[in-house]
């Protein structure tokens, strides 16, 4: 190697072994190389024994999905670059023309949108359920269904349905001879909110547990991501098949910020749900406000559900105003917020609210409440200073 250029891609030098930090190291890579043509033949993505194409892993991804599987309670992780992006390669995944998916009918909307659009255009049809009744859902299944998503709590609207009797309500359908979609009818639970770490997904009966990492474990509004955890290897082989086949990739620099957010990830999540209960408690008692809703308010729908089965709750509670205002009052009270800012996504540093139309989101079952509904996300700033932000922009009503 005479010329400087060949010397310079090819140079020899290896850093020694023995380098240990507290942050895992960032490897960035599309293409790896084999020492020889036997390991370029032989190598084993499938089980993360080795490394064939970035793709398909390296070590800082790797890392990210072992942590993220122990976080969940499972044993198989895959990494996507949304949440979105989870939800749509459980689906393709498991889900071929002529079956049925349920869907609760307070899921997160671009699931439901997903379902009536692209999976409707592919032969697969969607029926929407009222998640707050296990019957409805086992009245729903059919010799079509494959896919069941549940939601806790539901997106918006913060209803926590009964996860256990929702998953019994797909075991006894599946035992029912004759009556099961032939592959079985599996469960899948949009855990988000909980993150791992309001409850245990697994433990509750769902089969698969998926995440947008772009909330709770990366904390900083600065990265996309999702993540798809399974106990079941059959599962997981169905879902990384996929993933390989349609070249779902995150980035090395991403799973390095999800990694660093995990560290605080417990601590951010107790302080914005203790901040969030005493915003929540606090609203109730405002006369422009007809309900509150957030889990661990005993007049929340689920809030027995809730109590019996997590640890704790998010950073999301949504206020339904009083009939006699308008939508342009509430739009103008958002505007006028100055703290809270106006931005989707939650359980970054910043608090955020958005207004939603309800009655426009609602198939399965009406919308119970006649006012407007602004949902809230709290984050890091004094609680203190959030009350007199919301309060001024109440005086303003």
């Amino acid at each position: 190697m005479s010329h400087s250029s060949t010397q310079l891609i090819h140079h020899p030098y290896t850093p020694p072994a023995g380098f240990e930090a507290v942050s895992p190291a960032v490897h960035k890579a599309s293409t790896i190389i084999f020492p020889s043509v036997a390991a370029l033949r032989n190598r084993d993505w499938k089980h993360k024994t080795g490394y064939t194409y970035g793709l398909h892993g390296t070590p800082t991804t790797f890392t990210l999905e072992e942590r993220i599987a122990t976080l969940e309670g499972g044993q198989f992780c895959t990494l996507v670059p949304s949440g979105l992006a989870a939800i749509v390669l459980v689906d393709m995944a498991l889900l071929k023309a002529g079956d049925e998916v349920l869907i609760p009918d307070n899921a997160y909307g671009p699931n439901k949108a997903f379902a009536q659009a692209e999976l409707a255009s592919w032969g697969i049809t969607c029926q929407m359920y009222d998640p707050m009744n296990p019957a409805d859902l086992a009245a729903k299944l059919t010799l079509k269904t494959r896919l069941v998503w549940l939601e806790a709590p539901g997106s918006i609207t913060l209803e926590f349905p009964d996860l256990p009797a929702l998953a019994a309500a797909v075991r006894a359908h599946n035992a029912s001879p004759g009556q099961a979609h032939p592959q079985g009818v599996v469960t899948a639970l949009d855990n988000t909110w909980g993150a791992g770490l309001a409850f245990n997904a697994f433990a509750l009966g769902a089969d698969i547990s998926v995440q947008a990492l772009t909330k709770y474990p990366s904390g900083g509004a600065d990265v996309l991501m999702g993540s798809v955890v399974t106990n079941s290897e059959a599962l997981h082989l169905l879902v990384h098949f996929c993933h390989m086949r349609v070249g779902y990739g995150v980035s090395g620099n991403d799973a390095e910020l999800v990694l660093r957010g995990l560290n605080s990830m417990a601590l951010r999540y107790a302080a914005q749900d203790a901040a969030t209960r005493q915003l929540a408690g606090w609203m109730q008692g405002q006369p422009q406000i007809a309900a509150v809703l957030h889990p661990a308010l005993p007049d929340s729908p689920g809030h027995a559900q809730w109590k019996r089965d997590c640890l704790g709750a998010a950073c999301l509670f949504s206020a339904v105003f009083r009939p006699e205002f308008t939508q342009a009052q509430i739009d103008r009270f958002c505007d006028s917020l100055q703290l809270f800012r106006l931005g989707y996504s939650w359980a970054g540093p910043m608090s955020l609210c958005v207004p939603y139309d309800m009655p426009a989101l609602r198939v399965a079952k009406p919308w119970p409440h006649k006012g407007g509904l602004v949902r809230f996300s709290v984050g890091l700033e004094a609680v203190a200073d959030l009350q007199a932000d919301i309060a001024q922009a109440l005086a303003g009503l």
